[in-house]
């Protein structure tokens, strides 16, 4: 009784909390028709809200991918001054708020700021332009992919690595041929959050982005401004399609972790598949 208890109760509050705004989201998305709902999506403003937020993250993404695989790399097989600083820094974005990081980018960049007078003096826009979202972006996202690598290669060990080295393979030889493809399925599960984090980041881009419409209103900006002005078909409109991504997400999540045998298999593998590859 007391387990069943547990899950009925797991279910009810998913079912509130979670199933029943995302039917209320489609819902009103498609209250008066597919037509309504597809023009609400091609609309000039919200067809360059959608293309905007698929740029910066084209861009924050693959820099995050650099830094999570570099940092998460150093920290796992390496031991050197301050690593324990550097782990500490990657949690930042968790512990502070995505607004007051906003602020903060208006402060260095902005146009009073420490660097202001010197972007302005050559004609270089950061806040309220498409650089400044992307900066608030990958502020907010480089926690994820370094964060589901370093369990991972912590726990690989460094053995594959020695022994690649030793065989004599150098060291970009050595991350292609044993570290990547042992630890690919940890990539793909933060680079799979890492894009949806970036597609759905409010707080920090809303502080620097200055609401330009057709300009720096990402998609969850330019939702806002439909719902505030009672446009709320076209708000849900577009909320859809970032309800679709979260789907999206959740079912590209439950595809990794159904792979995570051959990541635990691909942990466990022997010293000699490493030697065969550079035999």
């Amino acid at each position: 009784m007391g387990r069943l208890l547990l899950i009925v109760t797991a279910l009810l509050f998913l079912c509130v909390f979670l199933v029943l705004p995302l039917l209320v989201v489609f819902a009103q998305a498609l209250a008066k028709g597919f037509e309504v709902y597809y023009l609400a999506i091609l609309a000039p403003m919200a067809w360059a809200a959608v293309k905007l937020t698929l740029l910066v993250a084209a861009i924050a993404v693959p820099l995050n991918l650099i830094f999570g695989v570099a940092a998460a790399w150093a920290i796992a097989k390496f031991n050197f001054r301050g690593k324990s600083a550097l782990i500490t820094l990657i949690d930042l974005p968790f512990a502070v708020s995505p607004v007051i990081a906003g602020m903060i980018f208006i402060l260095v960049f902005g146009t009073h700021g420490w660097f202001g007078g010197y972007l302005r003096a050559h004609h270089i826009r950061v806040v309220f332009a498409v650089p400044g979202i992307v900066l608030a972006t990958m502020f907010v996202t480089f926690p994820f992919i370094a964060r589901e690598l370093i369990p991972v290669m912590q726990s690989q060990g460094k053995d594959d690595e020695e022994t690649a080295l030793s065989l004599g393979a150098t060291g970009w030889q050595t991350f292609w041929r044993v570290t990547l493809p042992n630890i690919r399925w940890g990539l793909l599960y933060g680079v799979l959050l890492c894009n949806a984090r970036a597609m759905g980041e409010f707080g920090a881009v809303s502080v620097v982005a200055g609401h330009i419409r057709g300009v720096t209103n990402t998609m969850p900006l330019h939702v806002e401004i439909l719902y505030n002005e009672y446009n709320y078909t076209a708000a849900f409109a577009v909320a859809s399609l970032l309800a679709l991504l979260a789907l999206l997400t959740l079912a590209g999540k439950s595809i990794l972790e159904w792979r995570q045998p051959e990541l635990r298999h691909a942990v466990r593998r022997p010293r000699d598949r490493t030697r065969r590859a550079y035999s």
